[in-house]
């Protein structure tokens, strides 16, 4: 009988992973996962060459600046619980970020050298931390893998597929995608946690606009199901709504990041 209510339960949680607001995983399971994603990148510098924080120190107090002060909004609910970390990864051809769950944060210098100020990239990295911050991470791993799956690569039970997830979130796949309700809701926390900093509020909005007028392809990780301009005109709302904050862009300081790294 207990074997039964176990199987029952497996079925039930399985089933029920397709809704965006159910997360079945605990805050220390998105930690042990991110973790087992972080382990995997470091152990494969050829294809995520990650830069040395020791010989790189300046980029890396430039953007690790930028996490600690979005960090500082109240607005987050796991300031405190998630490991927050940020690494960059040396790659000019490659105009990406992302997330892992548990507030691990990846930027490839290809994003970080096209973006015009350090606003730009506040925006970028505040919508990456609200989908860590709300869980979107693990709910969308769920929907494609299965709440086993993903319980087993955790155990470390299960490395080949963990390397194939990690190469559809760094190099944004198509299998990984988020919910249409998952990315408004990461653009608008963004948008509120940089309302609690010094950044501009809007530059998320002025990253998709650069992006609009660029003939560089949009990255997957901004380019999923919503339109660029209904995602202009939602961070617009939001931004008004909550008063339409002026900040700061911080273009020469943002100059100086570029040129710190390689």
């Amino acid at each position: 009988m207990k074997r039964l209510f176990w199987v029952l339960t497996s079925v039930i949680l399985l089933s029920s992973c397709s809704d965006d607001g159910i997360n079945f995983f605990t805050l220390e399971q998105d930690i042990q996962f991110g973790e087992q994603l972080d382990s995997a990148i470091l152990a494969n510098p050829n294809e995520y060459p990650i830069l040395d924080r020791t010989q790189y120190a300046e980029a890396y107090t430039h953007i690790e600046r930028v996490m600690n002060a979005i960090l500082s909004s109240d607005d987050l609910r796991y300031t405190t619980t998630f490991p927050w970390q940020v690494r960059i990864i040396h790659d000019d051809n490659v105009l990406n970020a992302f997330a892992a769950p548990g507030g691990y944060l990846y930027f490839y210098t290809g994003l970080i050298k096209f973006l015009d100020n350090e606003a730009q990239i506040a925006g970028v990295m505040a919508h990456e931390i609200a989908h860590a911050d709300r869980r979107h991470s693990t709910q969308m791993l769920t929907r494609q893998y299965g709440f086993s799956m993903l319980l087993s690569i955790i155990m470390g039970d299960n490395p080949s597929q963990l390397e194939q997830i990690l190469s559809q979130l760094a190099l944004g796949g198509t299998m990984l995608k988020y919910s249409r309700d998952n990315e408004y809701e990461a653009d608008k926390y963004a948008v509120t946690y940089l309302c609690d900093t010094d950044y501009h509020p809007r530059e998320l909005a002025g990253f998709f606009e650069k992006m609009m007028g660029s003939t560089q392809k949009i990255p997957e990780f901004l380019s999923t199901h919503p339109s660029d301009e209904n995602r202009i005109k939602n961070i617009d709302d939001v931004w008004r709504s909550l008063g339409s904050k002026v900040g700061n862009t911080y273009a020469d300081r943002y100059q100086s990041f570029k040129n710190s790294l390689p």
